[in-house]
């Protein structure tokens, strides 16, 4: 099960596969993101990407937006293998931190996210809100 970085054409596949949409052709070149794909048998399996984001500090920090395992591939450790190599990647190009939001509710996520050393919010409870702009 290989996670590569895609080219356009496996991003292309991804967001079909996972966003039932068509890709932006420029989100490869775009400062900042970040995308993983895990393949088997040339069908896409899995997915992730986000951003590393600037700090006003000079730091760096990376936000994971989306992981994505197709059902019939979960428990396999492919979600594992995409978190580390989005990790692996945001730490290479120097950031220090990733945060990433799931529901509260969302067992086997909160289970990868535990293993790999993540650590729940200090800053008290939050709450999310989305725009629409």
């Amino acid at each position: 099960m290989p996670v590569v970085t895609p080219d356009a054409e496996l991003l292309a596949r991804a967001v079909r596969t996972f966003m039932n949409a068509d890709a932006d052709a420029g989100y490869l070149e775009a400062p900042g993101t970040l995308a993983f794909v895990a393949t088997a048998a040339d069908k896409i399996i899995g997915w992730c990407w986000g951003y590393r984001l600037a700090r006003p500090d000079g730091a760096s920090m990376l936000y994971l937006h989306q992981l994505e395992v197709v059902e019939s591939h979960r428990g396999q450790g492919i979600g594992r293998a995409l978190t580390s190599a989005f990790m692996g990647a945001g730490r290479s190009a120097g950031a220090t931190k990733m945060f990433l939001t799931t529901g509260a509710e969302n067992a086997p996520a909160r289970k990868l996210y535990d293993s790999l050393g993540g650590g729940l919010a200090t800053q008290g409870p939050t709450v999310n809100y989305w725009f629409l702009l």
